[in-house]
């Protein structure tokens, strides 16, 4: 066999990849592909020797990833969520606004934002397909600059040499405990009070995290963290299970509190905020798909405002009273 000439690769072989990569075989892969097994094998050996590499690991309990190849599947992800985007923005529909797009919505606002704001994209832009992650600030933030996402909300952040930052709205912050210590949404708690209890906290290098920690280093006072985690709904359940207390924003608790499986105050002394940004990166095209999304997660913001579904929030920016 001659040697194979470079730049042969093809959208039926990065789509092998992915699969095989997720189902971990090729059998299994070869059924969600509708093709025979012999030809999936085919089309990894062909990449593979394009490549010069081994992409996977052939073991007793299937295929697994070797570091290149792990690094070309999530190249070719990327390749192929282009390629979608592409065909759908180019897709004849006239008068109509087209396209994919992928937005990024914070952990603690995602049940409060994602069902009107595909209802309305759905009902407005049926040409648009809506993709929804929900995150943390801190992965929202390298998602957006690793162009997994169009836009995304974050958190107590400016506009960066990469980002476009649009002020949205700030909230603050409560003490959030088990319903047996009483707290009262009308009668705020010093952060000193909150923080003489055992927390359980968001992760260090985290967004709310270090909003925290600039309120204790401000009140000069210290925390005794008992458990840190990476999710808003860890965090809630240990609450409840009386672990201790925690801080988050009072969007993240708004339900627990009515449904009393929580009790909470807003902080004081000092208050705690933190600003959310609609964010959009600098480099590429903002198309007219992600432009009318952008837009309708705006209104879907300031309505929730508004009308009082977002505790404790004030609007800021564009649109504010």
């Amino acid at each position: 066999m001659g040697r194979r000439r470079a730049g042969r690769m093809d959208i039926k072989q990065l789509r092998a990849l992915i699969t095989v990569a997720e189902a971990g075989s090729v059998t299994r892969a070869a059924e969600l592909l509708h093709l025979v097994q012999p030809a999936v094998t085919r089309q990894i050996r062909a990449l593979e020797h394009e490549l010069g590499v081994a992409l996977f690991e052939r073991t007793r309990q299937g295929m697994r990833l070797t570091a290149a190849g792990t690094t070309m599947v999530e190249r070719a992800r990327r390749a192929l969520a282009e390629l979608e985007r592409a065909r759908a923005e180019v897709r004849p529909t006239p008068g109509a606004v087209t396209g994919i797009v992928t937005v990024g919505l914070l952990d603690s606002a995602g049940h409060l934002l994602a069902e009107p704001l595909a209802s309305a994209v759905l009902r407005d832009h049926p040409g648009i397909e809506l993709r929804l992650l929900t995150a943390y600030s801190g992965h929202l933030q390298q998602w957006l600059d690793e162009g997994d996402v169009d836009l995304t909300l974050l958190y107590n952040l400016a506009g960066t040499p990469s980002l476009n930052a649009e002020p949205l709205v700030r909230e603050k912050l409560w003490a959030v405990a088990p319903p047996s210590a009483g707290l009262r949404p009308e009668r705020p708690v010093p952060l000193a009070e909150a923080v003489s209890h055992p927390l359980v906290g968001p992760t260090a290098g985290h967004g709310l995290r270090t909003v925290i920690d600039a309120a204790v280093a401000q009140a000069d006072v210290t925390m005794d963290l008992l458990v840190q985690t990476d999710s808003i709904h860890v965090q809630k359940e240990l609450v409840r299970a009386g672990h201790g207390w925690t801080i988050l924003p009072g969007v993240g608790i708004a339900q627990d509190v009515a449904d009393g499986s929580l009790s909470a105050a807003p902080l004081c002394e000092p208050e705690v905020w933190r600003s959310i940004v609609l964010a959009t990166s600098r480099s590429g095209r903002i198309t007219p798909a992600v432009e009318a999304v952008a837009a309708e997660l705006t209104r879907q913001i300031h309505a929730a405002v508004d009308e009082g579904r977002w505790p404790s929030a004030e609007l800021t920016g564009r649109g504010a009273a």
